[in-house]
């Protein structure tokens, strides 16, 4: 269910919180449902369930899921959550293309990362 890339510089915690975030914005995942337990899923993955607590605590403060004493963890209803994650991302691209732009990276070279970060690639520049 979920994908991480051991090998990245991007924290577990982070992949795991983008990776829920992203099912809940394609509609992977459905109002109210279950998230796995925070030792059972860090189990699944191989990792310390201080990772996954890290990141459910981060879904949780942002509305994207939410916690019931005892019952576990399950996405939230409320797709602002979803929407207002989306905004502050496309607002990060804004900035770092406006910063991008002030040292001298063209257009070219921007979609260029740009393409090949949706292609699920790294593109070097050189």
């Amino acid at each position: 269910m979920f994908v991480l890339d051991y090998k990245s510089r991007l924290p577990i915690y982070e992949q795991l919180y983008r990776s829920i975030t992203r099912m809940a914005a394609l509609g992977a995942m459905e109002q109210g449902e279950s998230l796995p337990s925070v030792r059972s899923l860090a189990q699944e993955l191989g990792v310390n369930p201080n990772t996954v607590q890290k990141a459910y605590q981060m879904l949780e403060r942002d509305g994207i899921i939410f916690s019931v004493q005892g019952k576990g963890s399950f996405l939230a209803g409320d797709e602002s959550a979803v929407a207002r994650r989306k905004q502050l991302t496309l607002e990060k691209v804004r900035d770092a293309v406006t910063e991008a732009a002030a040292c001298g990276v063209t257009k070219k070279e921007v979609l260029a990362q740009i393409s090949g970060a949706y292609e699920g690639k790294e593109e070097q520049h050189d």
